[in-house]
């Protein structure tokens, strides 16, 4: 806090000089303007004119082109224009150079409490010190990170950064009690979040052997239900369904999460899940080839939009995990109806299959330009969720058309 204290002093000293410095110019800039000022012939040549419009007015009058009354008031009215240039051009009287200097230290002292009150009600303090804890903890054993850090988690109850620093060692050591703690202390602090409530419950879960208690089984149906794609809720899942060799729904859990994780080190984890679930399944590590039959039609409403030799695109994609194709088949519009056939020999590439998916969705696009990138104008259709235990062949009607942007 030493160097911020510090900071913050040279950072106020330094506005009060700008503020000081042209204050110390004020006596000479007082005199220059007064110099001016008094060099001013502005009134003297309003003076002089006066008097010669005068003159010729008094001449008027001696040669009878005007009587007196419109002399007295022609008169009037030049008197009347001198008293308003004169007024005009008459400035305000100079302060003194040192007038409202007394204001000076009483702004520099409420801007220094008021700056110090903000920062005490808005500013990061907590979490500066917090910081510096956690940095002169690096190198010291976990008991002693430990204890620290929950002496800093007495001092400041409310500051969910603290249990944020302690509930992942609480966890990784296996303290799951304590872990369960710190994240209903977040939760109490941060509301109850899909993701919080995700990790009590896991913690939750290995607490209980692995078992999905009452208690665990709420806070897994309260975060689906906000979130049903939740990764650490669907991991957990796939676990307890695994261990009670329930292998299907693992492999279904696991995938859902699997949609969800971007960590190579996660995903490769549940890769490894899936593909041991697999093999209790009686599956090995490459699965044997899947394939499936579809069948492509135009609606009658759309033909004659394009060639009969535009490409038609079928592509089939992972209903559970929903990321890259599958696999991919073409043909021409001309050849519509006809059915074809995607297997694991139409994969993009040999890391996604049609074989490790038990449900496909399937879209099929005609494309005016051949490319694979859907363009405006383009007409497709889609089939969901399609079974690849299923014997039967479905159909893809082709019914829409690419919006413009």
């Amino acid at each position: 806090m030493t160097p911020l204290w510090i900071g913050i002093g040279l950072l106020t000293l330094l506005a009060l000089a700008l503020v000081v410095w042209p204050l110390r110019r004020a006596a000479a800039l007082r005199e220059a303007q007064l110099a001016f000022e008094s060099k001013d012939t502005h009134n003297a040549e309003n003076v002089a004119i006066y008097r010669q419009r005068l003159r010729s007015l008094e001449a008027e009058l001696a040669a009878g082109e005007i009587d007196q009354q419109r002399f007295a008031q022609d008169r009037l009215e030049l008197e009347r224009r001198l008293l308003e240039d004169a007024e005009a051009k008459r400035g305000r009287t100079l302060a003194a150079p040192n007038a409202g200097r007394w204001l000076l230290p009483v702004v520099a002292l409420g801007v220094i409490v008021a700056g110090g009150v903000l920062y005490e009600h808005f500013g990061a303090r907590e979490d500066l010190a917090l910081y510096r804890l956690v940095q002169s903890l690096e190198h010291l054993p976990p008991e002693t990170q430990l204890a620290a850090l929950e002496a800093e988690a007495e001092r400041q109850p409310d500051n969910p950064d603290v249990w944020l620093e302690l509930f992942p060692r609480y966890r990784d050591s296996g303290d799951y009690a304590k872990a369960a703690e710190a994240i209903e202390a977040l939760i109490r602090l941060e509301g109850r979040e899909p993701t919080l409530l995700a990790q009590l419950a896991q913690v939750k879960f290995f607490a209980a052997d692995r078992t999905l208690t009452d208690d665990v089984r709420a806070l897994v149906d309260e975060t689906l239900a906000r979130e049903p794609g939740q990764p650490v809720v669907n991991n957990l899942l796939g676990v307890e369904a695994f261990e009670h060799a329930r292998y299907e729904q693992a492999i279904g859990y696991w995938r859902k999460a699997l949609a969800s994780y971007d960590e190579p080190k996660t995903v490769e984890a549940l890769q490894q899940a899936v593909a041991a679930a697999q093999q209790r399944l009686g599956q090995d590590a490459a699965p044997a080839a899947a394939a499936l039959r579809v069948q492509v039609t135009l609606d009658p409403r759309l033909a004659g939009r394009l060639p009969s030799d535009a490409s038609v695109f079928l592509v089939a994609r992972d209903s559970d995990q929903g990321r890259a194709p599958l696999a991919v088949t073409r043909t021409t519009l001309g050849a519509l109806p006809q059915t074809l056939t995607i297997d694991d020999a139409s994969a993009m590439t040999d890391a996604a299959t049609l074989s490790q998916a038990t449900r496909v969705d399937l879209l099929a696009r005609v494309s005016a330009s051949g490319q694979a990138k859907p363009q405006p104008g383009d007409l497709y259709g889609r089939l969901d969720a399609v079974s690849l235990d299923d014997d039967a062949s479905p159909t893809v009607v082709i019914d829409r058309v690419v919006p413009a942007p």
